[in-house]
């Protein structure tokens, strides 16, 4: 895995859910990492603040902001499966944005870019996964 500083290290999977496309990893790093703390997505309402990152587009790095607009969606795929319990919100999350963070506005993270949904592009929404997923893989 390399990190944002172009330091390279090998991870380890302790544990990973193909189905939600999900997997824990773990690194020895050489020196101490920021990182951000999990919040709970069980908490969330309908109207809060939420901010996507993700590299869109290839732009690395890109912030973004919405609101939750539902919660529990369960999202049809194109390989007759579902996605179920997903967070949506109006935070633009475009092509490139997956497996990003979705934060709440104190900078927890409360899900994991998705997926864009929509009929027509005008009319697409975002919707990011909780993570949950990560206690129901261990």
């Amino acid at each position: 895995m390399t990190l944002p500083d172009q330091s390279r290290y090998t991870a380890r999977v302790l544990t990973r859910n193909r189905v939600n496309d999900v997997a824990l990893i773990q690194i020895e790093p050489k020196k101490k990492l920021s990182h951000l703390n999990l919040g709970d997505s069980d908490r969330l309402q309908v109207g809060q603040k939420v901010l996507a990152i993700g590299n869109p587009f290839g732009f690395a790095g890109t912030l973004t902001t919405g609101v939750v607009s539902s919660l529990g969606r369960d999202i049809p795929t194109e390989g007759n499966q579902t996605l179920e319990g997903m967070i949506q919100t109006d935070a633009s999350i475009n092509s490139g944005n997956s497996g990003g963070p979705l934060l709440d506005s104190q900078g927890n993270v409360i899900g994991i870019n998705t997926a864009i949904y929509g009929p027509a592009a005008a009319a697409w929404e975002s919707v990011s996964r909780c993570p949950s997923i990560a206690p129901k893989c261990c």
